[in-house]
């Protein structure tokens, strides 16, 4: 009952907020204008983050305050994140000033309790994690960040990985993570019909960000399960696409030599997306926003499935999932040389 209320109000906050958020951007011109790579031929607010952002904070306290320690460094964590994204959708920022705050917050996150931590003891073990713990945060943070191509791909896909992340927690006893995961999967619902085909307003950097931060950390925070393997497995298969978009993306920019070093792939833009290519190969922006909702929802259930497993099935899952990705990318690349060909 609870969480259907929290859910409830969360999306309604979001849903009936987004109309003000939209005459807001409008006055304080936090607008994203067409041009250059943009596919948009109007100037949209950018003002969606703010408003799930709202829905969030506002299910919270409305229903979950006797938790509200545990969540404290994802949302510290996540309303720094929006801010700096705000800043940037007010006034562009560099890749390296961009990076280097991201990482100050992945580190005061850290510093607050949200890290991994299955690695053997060892004298490198404080370090590493530390290490691969601030990698995944600003990867995934990022990740999301250009995941947000086209009209109703990010929000819908994190609404995807919050619902199975809330299968998987509120089935394992972890209620006040799955209730945090529900909220804001309400606030993204609440968000959608706004971004859906003609977008009547984005998420912004602002919102793209945050969504993959708080992904990131809910991933991290989760006990998923005893074995390393599956601890690590049931997280990167929900959150798949971003990684590998990102790690596709980055592979096709270097061996291209678009990028060299990793503040010139942060500030690189281009229609060479995961979302993008499925485009160029023929699909409808809609129906590669289909199309990859979809991948998405193939992965949360394998990694529901692998939940129960030990680690050969998760390694397997892991395996299957990667040469799902290997096919994918080898069907891009030769329809992009194809393309090319007949051009």
């Amino acid at each position: 009952m609870k969480s259907g209320l929290a859910f409830l109000v969360s999306f309604l906050v979001t849903y009936l907020s987004i109309p003000l958020f939209i005459i807001l951007a409008f006055r304080l011109n936090i607008l994203d204008h067409p041009g250059g790579r943009k596919i948009h031929r109007i100037a949209t607010p950018l003002l969606g983050g703010a408003a799930i952002y709202l829905g969030l904070i506002t299910g919270l306290f409305f229903f979950n305050l006797k938790y509200f320690h545990l969540y404290f460094p994802i949302l510290i964590g996540g309303t720094f994140i929006l801010i700096l994204g705000l800043i940037t959708d007010i006034k562009e920022l560099t890749a390296r000033l961009r990076f280097l705050l991201q990482l100050l917050i992945a580190l005061i996150v850290i510093r607050l309790g949200a890290k991994i931590s299955f690695l053997p003891k060892g004298p490198w073990k404080e370090i590493t994690e530390v290490l691969i713990t601030a990698i995944w945060i600003v990867g995934v943070t990022n990740a999301y960040n250009y995941l947000d191509g086209m009209n109703g791909l990010a929000g819908g896909s994190a609404a995807i990985n919050l619902f199975f992340f809330a299968v998987i927690l509120y089935f394992f006893g972890q209620y006040p993570l799955g209730l945090l995961s529900i909220i804001l999967l309400a606030a993204c619902l609440g968000f959608l019909p706004f971004n859906f085909k003609k977008a009547k307003i984005f998420l912004g950097e602002a919102g793209s960000t945050f969504l993959g931060f708080i992904l990131a950390a809910i991933a991290l925070v989760g006990n998923w399960a005893e074995d390393s393997i599956v601890k690590i497995s049931i997280p990167v298969l929900i959150l798949g696409v971003p990684i590998f978009d990102m790690i596709f993306t980055t592979v096709m920019r270097v061996k291209e030599g678009k990028v060299k070093t990793m503040l010139e792939w942060m500030g690189y833009g281009g229609k060479d997306h995961f979302h993008h290519y499925l485009v160029d190969l023929g699909f409808s922006p809609l129906g590669a926003v289909v199309f990859i909702w979809g991948v998405t929802i193939s992965l949360g259930i394998a990694a529901i499935m692998v939940s129960n497993d030990r680690a050969p099935e998760a390694f397997l899952a892991i395996l299957q999932a990667g040469i799902t990705f290997i096919i994918l990318a080898s069907l891009i690349v030769v329809g992009k040389r194809h393309h090319s060909g007949w051009a």
